[in-house]
């Protein structure tokens, strides 16, 4: 995948994220398919990209408790 130009992206927070400002993702949806993304805390920091197929994955995974600890 080639690096996005993420300038006009729309960012929306996770509702998970806790409401006191800690632990926050925001997720954008990229043009084409797929998603960006970020911490909140740190907008200029590292950005996480997914295909279209990946980000599926990711959330189907999230929806079966793939990664709910045990």
């Amino acid at each position: 995948m080639n690096t996005p130009d993420l300038t006009h992206a729309v960012w929306r927070k996770s509702t998970r994220s806790d409401a006191n400002g800690g632990q926050c993702v925001e997720v954008a949806d990229l043009p084409g398919g797929g998603a960006a993304v970020r911490d909140s805390k740190d907008r200029d920091g590292a950005v996480l990209l997914f295909t279209t197929g990946e980000w599926a994955a990711f959330v189907g995974g999230v929806k079966d408790g793939e990664f709910d600890p045990a």
